[in-house]
């Protein structure tokens, strides 16, 4: 996928979640919208190199988007709004084994049951295996050899497993992605010590439901993101 223009700077500080204060090559201060919902734990610090997208549309509060952070490892995707798109680009083209020979290719579907809904990111249909329901979730959390998820407790993403148990034990595929968004780790594990609820329903859905969970590395390219290539889920 093709990223918009971007700009070098230096991150200085992240605040009131969605805010950042970035210093451009120039010595300019300005302030840029942050688009990630997590705690970006590990994916900052003052000094940081980053670099930025700009938008000319009025209606923008803040003509600046925080694209993605260097750690010293290289790029780390932060902007969780790219890591559907990308995902999808490479289920089109057929580079997931797993998600390959769907003819009917739908984002941001509704899925219901029992009163409960969800907007999952992608529905798959029209394959020679069941319709399947697909949540994406941007990875980012580096601890120890591998990449975990959560970074921070979420309510949000265990509802998201229930169902996707669900949509399973109805007879569709239910499918976590998890988008490996730096290049350290040679693995994903849930995040056991941040949200032990959250992984210990992952491997009950998968165990008792057969949610599957496939982990897929993002690579960052000089104005670009792509998935590379499947990596290993460690869920014990």
């Amino acid at each position: 996928m093709q990223l918009p223009p971007l700009t070098n700077g230096r991150i200085l500080r992240r605040y009131k979640r969605f805010l950042t204060d970035i210093e451009l090559p120039g010595g300019e201060v300005v302030t840029a919208h942050c688009p990630n919902t997590g705690s970006m734990l590990g994916c900052w610090q003052p000094g940081a190199p980053v670099q930025l997208s700009h938008s000319d549309n009025p209606r923008r509060k803040l003509a600046w988007t925080l694209e993605r952070v260097d750690m010293g490892q290289g790029w780390i995707g932060v902007h969780t709004g790219r890591t559907n798109p990308v995902v999808e680009e490479a289920v089109k083209e057929g580079r997931i084994e797993d998600l390959v020979g769907y003819r009917s290719i739908r984002r941001e579907v509704v899925y219901t049951h029992d009163g409960e809904k969800s907007r999952f990111d992608l529905f798959l249909a029209e394959g020679r295996r069941a319709d399947a329901w697909v949540e994406v979730k941007n990875v980012t959390l580096w601890q120890g050899n591998g990449l975990s998820f959560p970074d921070a407790v979420t309510q949000r993403g265990r509802k998201h497993l229930e169902l996707l148990a669900a949509a399973c034990r109805q007879g569709y595929r239910g499918v976590m992605v998890y988008a490996l968004n730096r290049p350290e780790g040679d693995h994903f594990h849930p995040a056991d010590e941040i949200d032990p609820a959250y992984a210990e329903t992952l491997r009950r859905v998968v165990r008792e439901a057969g949610v599957e969970v496939i982990a897929l590395r993002i690579a960052h390219g000089e104005s670009t993101m792509e998935v590379e290539a499947a990596v290993e889920v460690v869920l014990d």
